[in-house]
C-alpha cells in the first residue's frame, strides 16, 4: 500500500524540465497575440484587414506627411517630400482643390 501511494505522488511528468519551457512558450504566444490585437485596435488600423480599398493621410499638412492607399492586397505608401525636385515631376496638373471655411474640400477639374 505504501509503495502504491508513493508511486502516485511521484509521476514521471513532474520531473520533466521541458514541460516548463512548453508552458512558457504558450504564455508568450498568448501575450504576443493579445499585444497585436491591442495595438491594431488602439491605432484604428482595422481597415488594413478589411477587403475594402481605402486612402489614409498620416500627419496632414506637415513635413513628414504620408499618403497610404490600399488597393486589393497591395498597400502603397507615398511621401510627398521625396519629390521635392520640380524637374523630376511624375505627373501633370489636372485640376484645383479649394478648402471651404467648414472644412469641406471641392475639386474643380481643368
Amino acid at each position: 500500500m505504501r509503495s502504491r501511494r508513493h508511486s502516485l505522488l511521484r509521476r514521471s511528468e513532474d520531473n520533466d524540465p521541458m514541460s516548463v519551457v512548453s508552458n512558457l512558450f504558450d504564455v508568450a504566444m498568448v501575450f504576443a497575440v493579445a499585444l497585436m490585437v491591442a495595438l491594431v485596435s488602439r491605432y484604428n488600423m482595422t481597415e488594413m484587414f478589411s477587403q475594402e480599398d481605402f486612402t489614409m493621410v498620416k500627419n496632414p499638412r506637415k513635413e513628414n506627411m504620408e499618403i497610404i492607399t490600399k488597393e486589393g492586397e497591395k498597400i502603397n505608401r507615398y511621401t510627398p517630400s521625396e519629390d521635392t525636385d520640380p524637374s523630376s515631376s511624375k505627373g501633370r496638373r489636372v485640376g484645383v482643390a479649394y478648402e471651404l471655411d467648414n472644412g469641406d474640400i471641392i475639386y474643380v477639374p481643368e
